[in-house]
């Protein structure tokens, strides 16, 4: 996925304004483990960026409150050996958190009232369950 990270329609990350840093990853040992920084850590200024739409900022600082630090949102990823397709994973994640707090807010629900045959197989439903509590008795047997 390298190259252009687009979020959604043509609003993309400018690849200036991401910034990574790699570290040795945790886990198991084993050859070459000691020596590569396969760990990524990639960070996005959130706060002070010019790439999204002013609407789009505004519900992303929102809805991102929780995770961001000054304005910074930071997403790691040290799944696989390979600091390429670690790096491959770390960008995906960082355009899926922020399509999915882009994402304009859904319709608001509206109240409905319920259907007189949905009223009507509830009451019956709870009718047959009573029925069959109430053969459970044992009265009757005789």
């Amino acid at each position: 996925m390298s190259g252009p990270y687009l979020i959604r329609g043509s609003v993309a990350l400018p690849e200036a304004e991401l910034k990574w840093r790699f570290s040795r990853s945790s886990g198991p040992g084993g050859q070459h483990v000691n020596t590569t920084d396969s760990q990524v850590e990639l960070r996005f200024d959130l706060a002070a960026t010019d790439a999204l739409p002013p609407v789009w900022k505004e519900r992303a600082l929102e809805r991102l409150a929780a995770r961001l630090v000054d304005g910074v949102v930071t997403v790691r990823a040290s799944e696989h050996r390979s600091q390429w397709r670690n790096r491959e994973t770390a960008a995906v994640r960082l355009t899926a958190l922020l399509a999915e707090a882009t994402a304009p807010p859904p319709p608001p629900r509206r109240a409905r009232r319920t259907s007189r045959g949905a009223k009507e197989r509830r009451l019956q439903a709870k009718r047959q369950r009573s029925d069959v509590k109430r053969g459970r008795s044992g009265r009757g047997w005789d």
